[in-house]
Order: C-alpha cells, then structure tokens, then sequence
C-alpha cells in the first residue's frame, strides 16, 4: 500500500513505515524492528539511497544516545541545480556542441535487428528480459585490481567488455563479415558532475542521471586472442576509455540541448536514437549501510523499452555469500533475439570481462593514455614506447 502511495504528480515522493519487534512464540524475546524507506525514482539514484541510510543511521544514533542529530551544511538543492541545467542549455557555448551530437547520431552504423528499429516505434510493450551474475571470482579483481593496472574506471571495463562482445555476437548472429567492430550506444551516466563554480551535490538527494550517445570502437580482437587475453584486450580498454574521455563534461550537454534548449530540442528529437540503451545502477549492498543490517535494492519500475531502443543493458554490483557480483540485466525486443540467443551475448560479454581480469593480470598489462597526460601532448604511440622503455608517468 505504501509503494502503490507514491505518487510524483502530487508530491508524495517516500514513504517510511515502521514495522514494530515481535516477540516470536518460541523465545519470548522481541527481536529488532524494521523501518522500510520507500523513495520514487524521480526523487533519488542509488548515491542518494546511500546518502538516506547512513543519515538514518547517524539521526538514530544521536537520539538514542540522548543527543540531536546535527545539520549538516547545505548544498545545491536539486531544484536548484534544475535551474542552473536550464540557464546553461541556452549558452552558445553549449550549442556549439549541436554538430558533435549530430554528426554521432548520424554516422553509418552497424545493424542491430532485422529489420533496423525505426524511429517513433515508441514503447515496446511486452520486451523480454534475462538477469545473470557474473562469478564473485572475477567481480572482485573487476571492481578493484584491474582498473589499477588500467588506470581507468569500471565503467571502461564493462562498456570496452560489452563493445567487444556485442561485435562478436552481432556477426555471428547476422552472418555479416562486415558488420564492423563499433557499437552506438545510448549511455546512462551518474549526473552529479557539477560544471559551474559553487555546486556541490554531495549530500544532494535526487535521480542524477542523464543519457548521451557514444560511439564505442574496440578495435578488432580476434576469439584466440580475447579468449587468452592478449596485449589486444588491453589495447581495446585503451580505445574506448579515450572515446568515452572526449565527450565533454561527461555528456551532460547533449540532455540539455535535447530536452532544454527550443532551438535545438527538434534537431535532436529528429535524429534515430541508438539501438543500445547501457546503464548502470552502482552499488547497494551491506557495506553501505553505516552499520546497520540492511536488506535493500535500487531497482528501476518495470517498463517497456525506451523509444528506438532494441536492447537496454543495465548492471549493478550486489553482496553475495562468496562476496560481490555484478548482475546484469537485459531487456529486449522479441525481434532482436530469442532467450537463448541474448544468453549468448551474456555469456560473451561475461567472458570478455573475464579476458580484461587475466590481461589485468600481465606483467606489460595497463598503462597510460593520452586523456592521462593531457598536459604533455604524447600521442598513444609515443606514450607506449616510453612506458615500454621503462620510463613511467604519475597521473
């Protein structure tokens, strides 16, 4: 009754329920209560979540122990970083961004389903959908030691992974040589980059996310290699972590040319979206929990596929006995594959993540690129050469 409560047209954004400690028959001892939090999805993302519960916890300690809570000091409210997004999607600057975005979205791409997904489709209405965790085994070494060596984010490893994968997977599904070896993606990123001076969205609660298209290019990897997790794994990491660092201020200005800029809003709006919807919904585990025992998720409401959409990839990172796992969920049109067939691109992206963990592990394994050294001009040619003469750089 409390989630079916929630309501963003009027207002009510959460709902908290306190369920009290029952005494169970056979001890005749009360055990601890349970407080459910309830938050819409427009009003908070998994950071926010996190925020929420070690606040909780620290109010709860303060009062019991017979103190008050204290304030903590004030952010940008979300409000007022609304403000701020629209008065900066009217900036020329920002505009300028205009040909970039076009000229992504209309770049010759690759064929996703038979026939191509056609713009105005609108929402899927019954997709399918398939869940799978990859092993603790290679979750560990792909949260901490394998972006060390990479000197890059998870967010590298599982898109270069799932570039990889989806190419493979596309040519042996469409019997097409020539498919190529890129793959547009509509990609879903945490939002909280602040791009004007006295931001600060720390402490802020709310959905901080926005999409922007990117073209990710691997490379070619041959199966031999990826199976073994040659030099050309690496060498794919290092491609698509430099696409994802060229786009400007992590994408934020193509949801507001799209959606809060008149003059540009229609160009966009025009334009095919990509096929490949990728997102990620960070971590909400025990470890976040400030102490408390928790048994939480974020989850996203259960939905058709966003217009022009074929696939919507989305990962999370959640606890498990032998210790974390990441959980990938695909949501597809029945066009697009059977169940068996997405299992197989489940299974390939899983394998691909598992190369990048063995050639993590390589003694020439990592390195630096060209986004790390910004300020020394070294192309990644001559950044390779140098670090493969013993010569190494702090970023």
């Amino acid at each position: 009754r409390a989630a079916r409560g929630l309501d963003a047209e009027t207002g009510d954004i959460a709902r908290l329920v306190w369920f009290d400690a029952t005494e169970p028959a056979h001890t005749g001892e009360a055990g601890p209560g349970l407080l459910l939090v309830l938050v819409h999805g427009l009003a908070a993302d998994t950071e926010s979540l996190r925020l929420l519960r070690a606040d909780l916890a620290t109010c709860w300690e303060a009062l019991a122990t017979g103190g008050q809570p204290a304030p903590y000091p004030d952010g940008t409210s979300y409000r007022r970083w609304a403000q701020h997004l629209l008065a900066a999607a009217q900036d020329p600057e920002r505009e300028r961004e205009l040909d970039r975005w076009t000229a992504v979205l209309t770049a010759p791409d690759s064929r996703v389903t038979e026939p191509a997904p056609k713009p105005g489709d609108g929402v899927t209405d019954a997709p399918e959908t398939l869940t799978r965790a990859l092993p603790a085994r290679a979750t560990e070494p792909l949260l901490h030691r394998a972006p060390e060596a990479f000197n890059c984010d998870v967010d590298d490893l599982l898109l270069t992974a799932f570039s990889l994968a989806f190419a493979h997977w596309r040519r042996r599904r469409l019997r097409d040589h020539l498919s190529g070896t890129s793959v547009l993606v509509d990609l879903e990123r945490d939002g909280r980059q602040t791009f004007a001076d006295g931001q600060d969205l720390t402490r802020t609660l709310g959905r901080f996310a926005g999409a922007h298209p990117v073209r990710l290019d691997p490379g070619t990897v041959d199966r031999t290699e990826l199976d073994s997790g040659g030099q050309a794994v690496g060498n794919a990491v290092k491609a698509v972590k430099e696409q994802l660092r060229s786009v400007p201020d992590h994408g934020v200005g193509y949801g507001m040319l799209r959606h809060l800029n008149p003059r540009t809003a229609a160009v966009l709006a025009a334009l095919p979206a990509p096929a490949v919807g990728f997102g990620r919904l960070g971590r909400a585990d025990a470890e976040d929990g400030a102490g408390w025992p928790l048994s939480g998720r974020h989850t996203e409401p259960a939905a058709g596929l966003r217009e022009g959409h074929a696939l919507e990839v989305t990962s999370s990172v959640t606890a498990g006995a032998e210790g974390p796992r990441l959980a990938v969920t695909c949501v597809w049109r029945a066009e697009l594959t059977d169940r068996a067939g997405m299992g197989e691109l489940v299974d390939d992206w899983f394998r691909a993540l598992e190369a990048l963990v063995t050639r993590s592990q390589a003694v020439d394994a990592g390195g630096h690129t060209p986004s790390d050294l910004s300020l020394v001009g070294l192309d990644q040619d001559e950044i390779d050469v140098l670090e493969a003469d013993g010569r190494y750089f702090s970023s």
